[in-house]
């Protein structure tokens, strides 16, 4: 399921806005540059502010030392880095929308579930492949059927 441009723009403002990322990210397109391109390591700060905590960006986008070496080096995120930070914004955008709100989609997100083994959405939500699965399950409860 793509990402809507309410779910690219949503993801684009948690990062920080233009004013960390240096320009409006408005399209599939413009996100996909900025992963290219290399996301500010400011961008770091949006993700907390968003909801996720240290250790879960530390686990999931960049251990604290290797952030720490970055920023005295002044350097960005990696592209792999950059596309982790965005795949968790995107699915936890879309547990928001598909919930009607950050307490609701932040409680789904870390209780674990049957239908994954028991394992947390945001956890599975690390690699591409278990983004897409989350995903799917989201769309499924939106319109209503059984996940």
């Amino acid at each position: 399921m793509p990402a809507s441009v309410g779910v690219v723009t949503e993801i684009a403002r948690k990062l920080g806005g233009a004013a960390v990322l240096g320009s409006e990210i408005r399209s599939q397109a413009d996100l996909a540059m900025l992963v290219h391109n290399q996301i500010p390591l400011a961008a770091l700060q949006g993700l907390a502010k968003a909801g996720l905590s240290e250790s879960e960006i530390d686990s999931f986008v960049i251990p604290h030392r290797t952030r720490r070496h970055r920023a005295a080096r002044s350097q960005p995120l990696s592209i792999e880095e950059s596309d982790r930070a965005v795949r968790l914004l995107r699915v936890q955008s879309l547990a928001e929308q598909t919930f009607g709100g950050f307490e609701r989609a932040q409680l789904w997100l870390r209780r674990g579930l049957v239908e994954l083994g028991g394992a947390a959405p945001l956890t599975i939500a690390q690699t591409e492949a278990g983004a897409r699965l989350i995903e799917t399950i989201l769309g499924k409860i939106a319109w209503g059927a059984a996940a």
